[in-house]
């Protein structure tokens, strides 16, 4: 059962009877830390500037969802595709001997998980679109 009376439709969230947000960000503004990278309250904040039915409160608990889902279904070792956006999938990487950089010594590094992301086509698409 979703919170918050949203539904899953299609793919895509549908949201009931909200109202609007007092601030608005226009366009693609550059974010507020001025050095070009999101952090997650600018994109709740973006995403309830752009529906303006919802309150920014529902809006974040809507974004901790959907990212509590993905960390959960990659810690159960499933993968997460997101058409046109992505997959998220985990790798794991075998134990290995490394070596301390300044003493040179060998030392035993663990195997271990790590996250790892891969675009979809429609994402590429738009990024290379952009830069040329």
């Amino acid at each position: 059962m979703a919170p918050f009376g949203d539904e899953l439709s299609g793919g895509q969230f549908r949201i009931i009877g909200r109202e609007r947000l007092t601030r608005s960000i226009r366009g693609h503004a550059p974010c507020k830390n001025g050095d070009g990278h999101m952090i997650k309250s600018e994109l709740v904040q973006r995403v309830a500037t752009q529906n303006p039915h919802l309150y920014q409160r529902d809006v974040e608990n809507i974004v901790n969802a959907i990212l509590g889902e993905i960390i959960a279904a990659l810690a159960r070792g499933d993968r997460v595709e997101l058409r046109g956006f992505g997959a998220f999938s985990v790798k794991e990487r075998p134990a290995r001997t490394g070596r301390n950089p300044r003493t040179g010594a060998h030392v035993a590094v663990d195997e271990k998980h790590v996250p790892f992301f891969k675009t979809g086509k429609e994402m590429r698409e738009r990024l290379n679109r952009i830069q040329s």
